[in-house]
């Protein structure tokens, strides 16, 4: 037995060693991780709690897009402007909300909106049909020049097409025909030949005096616009 207790006592004496060599070591990296899974778990929660309120903001927009309390709309996009900014709900919502200002007849307000999108909106694919409709906006108010600014910001080639065919209304429509062609020509070159969209870009490139344009091996930009993240309008010459 004594045999036995020295050596428990020198297994002891080892771990006390060890702990007081590495013991603080242990403990802080213990509290680390823990910490750590509390943070992590905390992020979660609250980007959680942070979707869950904007999508309650957003519902509230998309009901008064529908005609349902409109009076609720302005208070809600104004929230998430201010406090959800980053979500994604926070662009949809002001798509929608520029849509209903516009159909209102407040033109100054839509175009708040949509620039508001570009400048803030966390979605790429939402900035650039903000600056689509935007474009259309100024088009519609006979504001060429500015539209075509707008029109000429960097864009994805999945909007390729449609910008195309805006830029060639714009140009048309300030009485640059030849620009314009060239314009509706790129239109075709990028927008899929099976969407019924291209036989509209081919009636007004041949009002200009154009001729068919072959679409370049693959292009599909046409088809996904199309597919725009909800709010997105669906029609390629709607107004905002």
């Amino acid at each position: 037995m004594a045999v036995y207790d020295l050596q428990e006592q020198e297994t002891i004496d080892d771990l006390k060693a060890w702990w007081t060599r590495w013991g603080t070591l242990v403990t802080g990296i213990v509290i680390a991780v823990a910490v750590a899974v509390v943070a992590i778990q905390g992020w979660r929660w609250w980007k959680s709690s942070q979707a869950e309120a904007a999508g309650a903001l957003y519902s509230a927009v998309a009901a008064a897009s529908r005609g349902e309390d409109p009076g609720k709309a302005k208070e809600a996009m104004a929230t998430l402007a201010d406090k959800y900014a980053g979500t994604g709900y926070a662009g949809r919502a002001a798509l929608l909300r520029a849509k209903q200002l516009w159909n209102e007849g407040d033109k100054a307000g839509a175009k708040a909106q949509l620039t508001w999108v570009v400048d803030y909106a966390s979605d790429d694919d939402l900035k650039q049909i903000a600056r689509y409709r935007l474009a259309e906006a100024l088009l519609d108010e006979k504001n060429y020049d500015e539209a075509l600014k707008v029109l000429d910001a960097k864009h994805s080639d999945a909007y390729a097409g449609l910008y195309a065919d805006l830029r060639g209304d714009a140009l048309a429509a300030a009485g640059r025909r030849e620009d314009a062609r060239a314009a509706y020509q790129v239109a075709l070159a990028k927008i899929d030949a099976k969407t019924a969209y291209r036989q509209f870009v081919q009636v007004k490139l041949d009002s200009m005096g154009g001729t068919t344009v072959v679409p370049a091996k693959g292009a599909d930009a046409f088809g996904k616009a199309l597919s725009a993240p909800p709010g997105a309008t669906q029609q390629p010459a709607a107004k905002p």
